[in-house]
């Protein structure tokens, strides 16, 4: 991908042909992205980002509001296009794919980098069963019911939440608490056997207790996939990544990242001056 290039009205991407049986799991993969500049209309947002984000690993992608850190995590899985006005930059390699090559496929991206976002957003008419395997639909995936049932079982008990409702999985999925939502999308995010899970803010809707299931079910799945965050909770960063990205942008410039690196480090011993004075709360 070279250079800015604008995007279409944005449409929903259309379900695929059928193919039998599930996804093979691939496993984890290495997310990297090489000089991300985004734009909407004339307004620049993000200015050369480039950013590794490890297999096996939580990423924590951390900085004040407005410095492009959602705008980012939505590049590496090609929901900024969706937005009319919205250009962009740069190459983000998977495993060393541009999923921005012309010749990929969008769903083939959507299917190996998946998104749980900041409001829980079951569908609140599905019961949670219906919730787990919706995605194999959108990705044309075709499984006997037998194992679409042990499919939601595995989702469910790898997003936490097996036990709470393993014995009313015919109940609307819009009628569980905030945090039973939360961990409900990331099992249907997990369906579809995803190589990277991308999670906004996930947790800033919920209480301490829900926050607190949320980051241990992130730490169960980081062997399994890879998981880049975006949080405002330094606390949070601190507890649950491995690796971490400080984003600022100042006087209406566009953002940068200032600092990243091995997350105990960016926190005790910093080499930016801002970034300590942000993970030390004095500023943001």
């Amino acid at each position: 991908m070279t250079g800015p290039t604008m995007t279409q009205t944005a449409t929903l991407p259309p379900a695929v042909p059928p193919s039998e049986g599930a996804p093979p799991p691939a496993g984890p993969a290495t997310l990297e992205a090489r000089d991300i500049t985004a734009w909407f209309g004339s307004h620049q947002v993000l200015d050369r980002v480039s950013l590794t984000m490890p297999a096996s690993g939580i990423t924590a992608l951390i900085g004040p509001s407005g410095c492009g850190k959602s705008t980012f995590l939505r590049i590496l899985n090609r929901m900024h296009e969706l937005v009319p006005s919205a250009a962009l930059a740069g190459e983000v390699l998977l495993d060393g794919e541009d999923i921005y090559d012309p010749q990929r496929k969008l769903t083939d991206a959507r299917r190996a980098i998946g998104m749980v976002f900041q409001k829980p957003n079951p569908f609140p008419a599905m019961s949670i069963r219906e919730n787990v395997i919706a995605g194999l639909r959108l990705t044309g995936t075709r499984m006997a019911k037998a194992d679409k049932e042990v499919l939601v079982e595995e989702c469910l008990v790898r997003g936490g939440l097996w036990n709470e409702v393993k014995d009313r999985l015919d109940s609307p999925g819009g009628g569980l608490s905030g945090g039973q939502q939360q961990r409900l999308c990331i099992a249907r995010s997990l369906a579809i056997k995803p190589r990277v899970l991308l999670m906004d803010e996930p947790c800033s809707a919920l209480d301490p207790t829900s926050t607190r299931v949320i980051e241990e079910t992130m730490k169960d799945l980081a062997e399994q996939v890879t998981i880049v965050i975006v949080t405002h909770n330094m606390q949070q960063a601190a507890r649950v990544s491995d690796t971490c990205a400080f984003f600022l942008a100042s006087q209406g410039t566009p953002g940068v990242i200032v600092e990243h690196g091995d997350t105990e480090a960016m926190f005790t011993s910093p080499q930016d001056q801002r970034t300590s004075d942000y993970v030390n709360g004095r500023f943001g």
